[in-house]
């Protein structure tokens, strides 16, 4: 009866198992180190049923990046409410970044520490979702700095320095916050707001840090 099931499960569903045993393995055994048939056993299906859905263990990682990279993008997105302050839209992405990246570590781990250190084409995957929620919070960042000053006209590039050092503490909070116990989503996103708000509250005010002359 099991092999019957088997071969009757949707194909989505046993490409949804292989995926995840491909994470697990890749997250915690290294791209290099893991092997598909490693990946074949936890996900409990033949290697050869692997290479028949995902033709390459190459072409198996770029998918798992793939599919990693749109979840916490998405994450970061819907925790959003376009009406809310500018303020309240950084907090609530923020949540949402930590709250994805605490309960899908190894997808985490596949993005940040796997991806980014095995070369083209992997590391390019990453870097173009990267973009994505740099994009997204220099428009936020840009938004609200355009009300403060009551300048619509105030480019994006004014700000963009801005957002690509907000994610990069975003990035390392959240190697931090997985690898100490007890830190709850909520803190890790608590700390690059006091972090981070405070000095964006001064440039919103018009009184940026300036370095002694």
């Amino acid at each position: 009866m099991g092999a019957v099931k088997g071969k009757r499960m949707p194909r989505a569903v046993r490409e949804r198992q292989m995926m995840d045993a491909a994470v697990r393995t890749f997250a915690q055994r290294g791209y290099r180190a893991a092997s598909m048939d490693e990946i074949a056993e936890l996900a409990g299906v033949s290697k050869p049923l692997v290479y028949l859905y995902l033709n390459s263990k190459e072409e198996l990682f770029t998918a798992c990046i793939r599919r990693e990279a749109a979840a916490l993008v998405g994450a970061v997105r819907s925790a959003i409410t376009p009406d809310e302050p500018a303020d309240g839209q950084l907090w609530a992405g923020l949540r949402g970044f930590f709250t994805h990246t605490a309960e899908h570590p190894d997808g985490w781990a596949v993005l940040h520490a796997q991806a980014r250190t095995q070369g083209e084409p992997f590391a390019r995957e990453v870097a173009v979702m990267r973009e994505e929620i740099v994009a997204f919070v220099t428009l936020l960042i840009a938004e609200a700095a355009r009300e403060a000053h009551r300048n619509p006209s105030l480019p994006e590039r004014e700000v963009a320095g801005l957002a690509e050092a907000l994610v990069g503490a975003a990035e390392a909070l959240a190697v931090w916050a997985n690898t100490t116990e007890g830190v709850t989503a909520k803190q890790a996103a608590s700390t690059l707001m006091n972090f981070a708000w405070a000095g964006l509250g001064n440039l919103m005010r018009g009184e940026p840090w300036s370095p002694p002359r």
